[in-house]
């Protein structure tokens, strides 16, 4: 009898389940904390050869445009990799019933928040109350978008909105790669990393939070307005309040690696429209729009 061979559309499905099984199994069955560990001493290596060599490696296997930095050469490709942008890069002009996007990214997930329970991937949900440590109820009715920054993508975020920051909190963890292989298959992945929530009231006393989630090679968060070394490694309690005033766009902190910024917002606010998962976006793009 003769045998059919797969269909072209058959053996390209099964060479990108291969190739997803293959970067999951790269990225978060070796030893993570190990290897954060190392990245992050390499990556901060001020030795000029060494800079230009891995930042050459890093442009070739991931898609970074620099041609928006502020500068043209780093002393190590940390310094690289949290690079900032030369003035008017991005544009932040939300109008007060709107929300921007703190930061480049691609919209993972978005959508109303139902029960205390947001989306993470297809079929997959998980606790808002668990992500933030009980300050989800807030949100209830109300709407979330989770961004994704890639490797390759600009690593600092900044105020969404005008508005005070008045508490900060940390949370130790595991340290997934955030890439979609892993979040098919790892569950509550976000509330397992290491992470910080950080509130933002508006001037008209409307809760905005952040959520920046770190991943898999170094791990951090950085944040301009708080001494976050001494809060994430020092304090016995790892909640700051503060009384910390932004305007919109100013800088807010930075990634030391690709990660997730989650933001939520209570009701009446909601996505603005046009805004769908999926989509590509930059710092300063209008993600909320008040219904």
């Amino acid at each position: 009898m003769e045998q059919t061979s797969p269909n072209p559309l058959a053996r390209m499905i099964a060479r990108l389940t291969a190739i997803e099984s293959l970067n999951y199994a790269a990225t978060n069955w070796l030893p993570r904390r190990t290897l954060t560990r190392a990245m992050g001493r390499f990556s901060k290596i001020e030795q000029p050869w060494i800079a230009r060599a891995s930042i050459a490696v890093w442009r070739t296997f991931s898609a970074v445009d620099l041609s928006d930095a502020a500068e043209t050469r780093w002393p190590s490709m940390h310094a690289c990799f949290i690079r900032r942008l030369r003035s008017g890069a991005r544009t932040f002009a939300a109008n007060a019933n709107q929300i921007a996007s703190p930061s480049d990214g691609i919209i993972v997930a978005s959508g109303r928040i139902e029960r205390d329970s947001i989306v993470q991937a297809k079929g997959q949900r998980y606790s808002i109350a668990e992500l933030t440590g009980g300050e989800g109820e807030a949100y209830l009715g109300g709407s979330f978008v989770t961004l994704r920054l890639t490797a390759g993508m600009y690593h600092r975020f900044h105020a969404p909105q005008d508005g005070t920051v008045d508490r900060v909190r940390y949370f130790p963890g595991d340290c997934f790669n955030v890439n979609p292989p892993a979040l098919k298959r790892v569950e509550r992945l976000y509330c397992r990393n290491e992470r910080a929530t950080v509130r933002l009231r508006l001037d008209d006393g409307t809760p905005v939070l952040l959520v920046p989630v770190a991943a898999i090679l170094v791990a951090a968060i950085r944040l301009t307005f708080l001494d976050t070394v001494k809060l994430l490694r020092e304090r016995a309690e790892p909640v700051a309040t503060c009384d910390a005033r932004l305007e919109q766009g100013e800088e807010m902190g930075w990634f030391e690696h690709g990660s997730t910024i989650v933001m939520l917002l209570p009701a009446p606010y909601r996505l603005a429209e046009g805004v769908a998962t999926g989509d590509r976006v930059w710092a300063g793009n209008v993600l909320f729009a008040r219904g």
